[in-house]
C-alpha cells in the first residue's frame, strides 16, 4: 500500500500544474483564435450573416486550436511549476526525503497519459467532426442572405423563379427604389413594378417584400393579360432564398475520424488514395503519442532553473518542439503524397524525439537539476571566460 504521504505529494504536484497550464493554455487559445475572430467577423459583415454564426464558427475551430495547444500549454505549465517547486527549495526537501526524480515525475506522467488519451479522442473524433461542422457554417454564412448583396441596376435570382431588379438601394440594403420583379407562372409571367419598396423579415423568418403604388401584369397564356395597379401590396413568398445543401461530410481526408480512415484504409468506398488515408492516420495517432514524452523533457530542464539557466532549458525545449511540429508535417506531407511509407515517414521523428528526452531523462537522475544542457551550458561559459582572459593577457 503507498504512503499517504505519497498521494499528497502526487496532489501537490499535479495542484502545482494545473494554474500554469490553465493560464498558458487559455493564452495560446485566445491568440489563436483573435485573428480568426476578425476574420470571421469580415466575413459575417460582408455577407449579412447573423453575429451569432461568428460564435458558432469559433465554438467549432476550438477543438483545433485545442489540438495545436495542448503540447506546448503541459510543457511550458510543467516548466513553470517544477521553476517555482525548485526556486522555492520544495523540490529539495522532496528529493532529501529520499524520493528519487522518477518519483516526483511519476504524477506528470500518469496525467500526460491521460492527455494522450483525451488527445487521440480530440484528434481522432472531435476535430474531423467539428472541422465539417465549421465549413458548413462557413458555407452558410456565404449563402444566407441575398439582400446584403443587393446591387444597383443589376438583375438578379432572387430564389423561388424571381428575378428581381432594383434602380437604387439605400445603406441598410431594406429600402428600394425602382423596384422591378418577374416571375414565371406556369405557362404565364407575373411582372411588378413599383417606384418604393422595402424587404421586411417576418415572424417565421421569412424575407417578404412590401411595395407601394405599383402595377401588376399577370399574363395567363400567349396573348392574355392582366393589368392592375394597387397602393400597397406585400409579395408572400420567401425572398431570402434557401442555399443548396452542403456536401456530406467526407469530402477531405480531414474530416475523417480514426475508425473511418481505418475502414478506408483497408478496402473502404472512398476516391480518396489510401496513401492519404494512411498519412492522416498515422499522423494523428503519432501526435497522441508525443504527450506521454513531454515530462521527460520538461522535468529535467524545469528541475535546473534554479540556478537562473531558464533560458537555455526554455529555448532547448522550445526549438525541439518546433523541430517535432515540422518534422511530423513533412512526414505527413511525403506519406499523402505516396513518396514514403507512412510508419517510417511519421513515425521515425517522434521515434528520435523519444530517444532525446529518453536521454535528457536519464542523465539527470544521478543529480536532478544538473542534465546535459546545464553541462554544456556550463562548459561553454568556461570557454568564453578562458578566451577573454587569454584576451586580456595578449593585450597586456
Amino acid at each position: 500500500m503507498r504512503p499517504r504521504g505519497g498521494y499528497r505529494l502526487d496532489f501537490y504536484l499535479l495542484r502545482a500544474l494545473m494554474g500554469p497550464l490553465g493560464f498558458v493554455l487559455g493564452a495560446i487559445l485566445v491568440a489563436q483564435l483573435l485573428e480568426r475572430l476578425l476574420r470571421l467577423f469580415d466575413l459575417v459583415a460582408a455577407t449579412g450573416a447573423p453575429v451569432t454564426s461568428v460564435f458558432r464558427m469559433a465554438a467549432h475551430l476550438l477543438p483545433h486550436y485545442l489540438g495545436l495547444a495542448l503540447p506546448a500549454a503541459f510543457t511550458v505549465a510543467m516548466f513553470l511549476a517544477l521553476a517555482r517547486l525548485s526556486d522555492d527549495s520544495e523540490l529539495d526537501i522532496v528529493l532529501a526525503s529520499g524520493r528519487s526524480l522518477v518519483r516526483v515525475a511519476a504524477p506528470y506522467f500518469v496525467f500526460a497519459v491521460g492527455l494522450a488519451v483525451f488527445s487521440l479522442y480530440l484528434f481522432g473524433h472531435l476535430q474531423p467532426l467539428s472541422r465539417y461542422a465549421y465549413r458548413a457554417e462557413v458555407y452558410a454564412a456565404l449563402n444566407a442572405r441575398w439582400d446584403a448583396r443587393v446591387e444597383e441596376n443589376r438583375f438578379g435570382k432572387a430564389g423561388r423563379g424571381f428575378v428581381f431588379h432594383a434602380e437604387a438601394v439605400a445603406p441598410d440594403k431594406r429600402h428600394l427604389q425602382g423596384v422591378f420583379v418577374q416571375r414565371r407562372v406556369g405557362d404565364g409571367e407575373e411582372i411588378t413594378t413599383a417606384p418604393r419598396g422595402e424587404l421586411v423579415p417576418a415572424d417565421d423568418g421569412r424575407l417578404l417584400l412590401e411595395l407601394e403604388d405599383g402595377l401588376l401584369v399577370r399574363e395567363y397564356e400567349p396573348g392574355k393579360a392582366w393589368f392592375g395597379r394597387f397602393t400597397k401590396a406585400v409579395i408572400n413568398a420567401d425572398f431570402n432564398p434557401k442555399a443548396p445543401t452542403f456536401r456530406p461530410r467526407g469530402g477531405s481526408v480531414r474530416e475523417l475520424t480514426l475508425p473511418e480512415l481505418w475502414a478506408d484504409m483497408h478496402g473502404g468506398a472512398t476516391d480518396i488514395a489510401p496513401s492519404r488515408l494512411a498519412g492522416e492516420f498515422h499522423g494523428r495517432l503519432a501526435r497522441s503519442a508525443v504527450l506521454p514524452l513531454l515530462p521527460l523533457l520538461a522535468i529535467p530542464l524545469g528541475m535546473a532553473a534554479k540556478r537562473g539557466r531558464r533560458a537555455a532549458g526554455a529555448v532547448f525545449t522550445a526549438l525541439a518542439l518546433l523541430v517535432l511540429n515540422h518534422s511530423l508535417q513533412f512526414g505527413e506531407s511525403l506519406a499523402e503524397s505516396g513518396r514514403a511509407d507512412a510508419v517510417v515517414s511519421v513515425w521515425l521523428p517522434l521515434v528520435a524525439f523519444a530517444l532525446l528526452c529518453l536521454w535528457l531523462f536519464r542523465a539527470s537522475l544521478a543529480w536532478p537539476g544538473d542534465n546535459p544542457l546545464t553541462r554544456a551550458e556550463s562548459r561553454l561559459g568556461e570557454a568564453l571566460r578562458h578566451a577573454r582572459g587569454l584576451a586580456r593577457g595578449r593585450r597586456r
